[in-house]
């Protein structure tokens, strides 16, 4: 039942947006044609969509099926001559296909430059800036429209992100980033820390986290952007110079941070999937937390604000557990949550020009699992091909016990192929058992699953990386301790020196407890390792005794790193909704102000991504044709009429800045050839105009077509 609402909900919010954008290119054309009849010229045809006509009106003759311009025409004569005055020679017509609209002027046709008339009323016998005002007129009722939507949205309020700091990805952009005054204000940890409100990016004030997204995406490559932050605890603003990244997900430049989460848990209303969400809350260490809850005590701050709280407490608590509560109005749940190790975050190369964030510590690095089979729904195309929840990659493809950098990379390589795998899972009896599977890899490189380490369960280590490079020191080159000294992938690390270890979090206990001594006396140190080989293991010819010692021998600037290490929250700020602001006018003179600055911003937006496309930032794949903007604007629907209106006026604008682009067949390339005529007093030759025709249909038709292509694709690719 609640399938058969969703698609319904999703078909009425296609519908809103099919409605919306043709209501666009009504107003769009409707400038066109306002401004002709205004000029003189006489308008043949006022359509909305393609092809043939269904319906059509015209004065005179009424409403009918199909077109009455075989019936004019005949009435009027070849030159058009009108014979019966009662009868209108515009025709206004509804079209087949619904994706655009156009005005049909007397001898003016933009794929025909040879279709000229000699009739007083006609598009050429018009003065040249009075046709150049026709065809501007379109694009200006389009930059109307979209500042009058803009004006509703603000004066009604239109709830979005605030500018401010989430979650902050370990060795990002934004993790490593050093402030430019930390010496001044005593700020001795480098990074944007969760919390942290935007004040200003490149100096103009953020209105929502939005801004923050569009600016970093569309930052010059290698160009800091510079944020002002007013982060608790700091009497003064904290500057940062932060130089953007191209992200492996989205290929887009961005700093690595997430909206900020607010405190409560979003409710669910179908029952099974109410269940389930409250079994998934159990495993994370929620046990009695529910769906619809809210965190209203973290520790002993009984003032919590957002998600963040928990960030804050896992990183002050020196490893020490801390209690959480949950409540609604009438029930409340409280867990004891243990915080996780730390690790290290470094650059590790993964192919030819291509670099990832490598998590690890001091090179010892944990093996990839699947932490989600499904992330976006039950079904998905990893579960579907047999892969489950909590699969450790034995081997996937050439590569064994691969880290999470070794196997995204190595997925990506397969890309569009299939891939042999063994995982590592228990089965129902509680043994351990390898399952060899052939999976299918999408041609964007994922197969569909959300990954994860084992750092939680064992030490099961991949191979270390040769080569580590700082992500807060650019161009500091380091070779890992472990390096050389864990030879095999698949080692599990059991002990160091006498202290056992089962995960990531007693191993670095256990470290910091060898090195103590160490870090007091700044020097560097030897500790002594037992680990369990793989089975089979070989030095030589001869099979060698499946535990051994090892020496990890560590540098002063390696146990200085290790004990700068800090803990980290076991559970996700994901799983808190987002917190929301209200962006709204306070009067009709601010929203007009408002409205104008937005229409102006949308419009450098779109200026601005051409050049990105230029230069690479910005690539074709990110483009969104009609049917990418359709499931985009279902997908904005869903969070009601006021961001559908925001999404109407963006698209008005973009609509506008593309039409008076200078390209031939749209109006900006019109505009150019009037702008000749105006000053030469004779219109660009027909040849050039067939010649320039032919090139941009060639130009605009195969964009059409990549992007029209990438959208149907990205169906089956998510």
């Amino acid at each position: 039942m609640s399938s058969l609402l969703n698609s319904l909900s999703t078909f009425g919010d296609f519908l809103l947006v099919a409605i919306g954008f043709g209501f666009i290119i009504f107003i769009h054309e409707l400038g066109h044609f306002l401004a002709a009849r205004w000029a003189g010229i006489r308008v043949l045809a006022f359509a909305i969509g393609f092809g043939p006509p269904v319906l059509t009106w015209r004065k005179g003759i009424g409403l009918r099926r199909g077109s009455s311009e075989q019936e004019y025409l005949a009435m009027a004569g070849v030159e058009g001559v009108r014979v019966d005055p009662a009868v209108s020679p515009t025709e206004y017509r509804l079209n087949w296909l619904p994706l655009g609209g156009y005005v049909k002027m007397l001898g003016q046709d933009d794929l025909d430059p040879t279709a000229v008339s000699a009739a007083p009323d006609s598009y050429q016998r018009c003065k040249p800036w009075k046709r150049m005002i026709v065809i501007s007129a379109g694009v200006v009722m389009n930059v109307i429209l979209a500042a009058v939507l803009f004006v509703i949205v603000f004066s009604i309020g239109l709830k979005t992100e605030p500018a401010a700091i989430g979650e902050v990805a370990p060795g990002s952009a934004a993790a490593g980033a050093v402030a430019l005054n930390a010496a001044r204000l005593g700020i001795t940890e480098p990074g944007l820390h969760p919390g942290d409100e935007i004040l200003t990016i490149d100096g103009n004030k953020p209105h929502s986290f939005n801004d923050l997204v569009l600016a970093t995406a569309m930052a010059e490559r290698t160009r800091a952007v510079m944020l002002e932050v007013r982060r608790p605890g700091i009497a003064e603003p904290v500057q940062f110079a932060v130089v953007p990244e191209e992200s492996p997900l989205s290929k887009l430049l961005d700093i690595g941070v997430d909206p900020p989460r607010s405190t409560s848990i979003p409710e669910i209303r179908d029952p099974s999937e109410r269940e389930e969400a409250i079994k998934v809350l159990a495993k994370i260490g929620l046990a009695g937390v529910k769906p619809g809850m809210s965190l209203v005590r973290v520790g002993e701050d009984g003032h919590v604000t957002g998600a963040e709280a928990l960030t804050h407490a896992a990183a002050a608590s020196h490893g020490r557990p801390f209690e959480v509560e949950f409540a609604t109005a009438s029930e409340h749940a409280a867990a004891t949550l243990t915080p996780k190790a730390e690790l290290e975050a470094d650059k590790v190369s993964t192919g030819p020009s291509k670099v990832a964030t490598h998590n690890h510590l001091l090179g010892l690095t944990p093996v990839m699992k699947i932490a989600d089979a499904a992330p976006e729904s039950k079904s998905s195309v990893a579960k579907d091909q047999g892969l489950r929840d909590n699969d450790v990659f034995v081997r996937l493809g050439p590569v064994e016990y691969p880290s999470v950098t070794e196997g995204i990379s190595t997925i990506q390589q397969f890309a569009g192929r299939q891939l042999e795998v063994v995982v590592e899972r228990s089965n129902d009896a509680g043994a351990v058992e390898h399952v060899t599977l052939t999976v299918s890899v999408g041609r964007d490189g994922r197969i569909g699953f959300s990954a994860g380490d084992t750092s939680n369960e064992s030490v099961l280590l991949a191979l270390p990386p040769r080569q580590l490079e700082s992500l807060t020191r650019k161009g500091e080159v380091h070779t890992p301790p472990a390096s050389g000294v864990i030879e095999r992938p698949g080692t599990r690390i059991v002990a160091v020196g006498s202290n056992p270890v089962g995960n990531f979090t007693q191993l670095r206990a256990a470290l910091v407890a060898a090195t103590l001594n160490a870090s007091e006396a700044g020097s560097g140190a030897s500790v002594p390792l037992e680990v369990l080989l793989p089975i089979g293991t070989t030095r030589g010819d001869a099979k060698i005794a499946p535990t051994e010692r090892l020496v990890l021998t560590l540098s002063r600037e390696d146990v200085r790193r290790l004990h700068a290490l800090t803990w980290t929250s076991p559970i996700s700020t994901a799983m808190f909704s987002l917190k929301e602001t209200t962006l709204k006018a306070e009067g009709v003179v601010d929203a007009l102000r408002m409205g104008a600055a937005e229409t102006h911003r949308v419009m450098m937006t779109t200026y601005l991504t051409f050049a990105r496309l230029a230069q690479g930032t910005v690539k074709v794949e990110h483009l969104k044709g009609p049917v990418g903007i359709a499931h985009l604007g279902t997908r904005v629907a869903e969070r009601g009429m006021v961001w559908l209106l925001f999404f109407m006026a963006m698209i008005s604008v973009n609509l506008a800045v593309i039409n008076f682009l200078p390209l031939p067949i749209v109006d900006g390339g019109q505009f150019l050839f009037l702008l000749f005529e105006q000053f030469r007093g004779k219109p660009v030759p027909i040849k050039f105009q067939n010649a320039a025709t032919i090139a941009g249909l060639v130009l605009i038709g195969s964009m059409f077509l990549i992007v029209t292509f990438n959208d149907v694709m990205g169906f089956f690719t998510r």
